[in-house]
């Protein structure tokens, strides 16, 4: 298995934290549940600082390494500051009470305003 983290700086774009929060709701998420060889993926933010990304989990470094919807990066008008690979070396799932994970998260459990 393979993961990459992405990072975006907001500071000079004109999109916001909650302005992608709605860009995940209205196609990001879908478009990312149809990706091949994506086990995982999970946006990341920070609204105080700015700070917008993922971190994805693939079956391969491979299968990493295919193109991917580049909608994000155009929407803030710049590539991400930083993109890291890295090897995954162990996986866990720890005890919780949720049914699936998909579906979680700010962007889809906080109400449309």
């Amino acid at each position: 298995m393979h993961a990459v983290v992405v990072w975006w700086d907001l500071t000079d774009s004109q999109q916001t934290v909650e302005s992608l929060r709605t860009f995940l709701r209205d196609e990001a998420v879908e478009r990312f549940s149809q990706v091949e060889g994506l086990l995982l993926k999970f946006w990341i933010s920070d609204p105080r600082t700015g700070r917008w990304g993922a971190v994805l989990l693939w079956e391969s470094a491979e299968a990493a390494a295919a193109p991917l919807p580049q909608r994000a990066a155009e929407l803030i008008g710049a590539p991400p500051v930083l993109r890291e690979s890295f090897d995954v070396e162990a996986v866990v799932e720890g005890v919780h009470t949720l049914t699936a994970l998909a579906g979680r998260g700010v962007a889809l459990e906080s109400p449309v305003s």
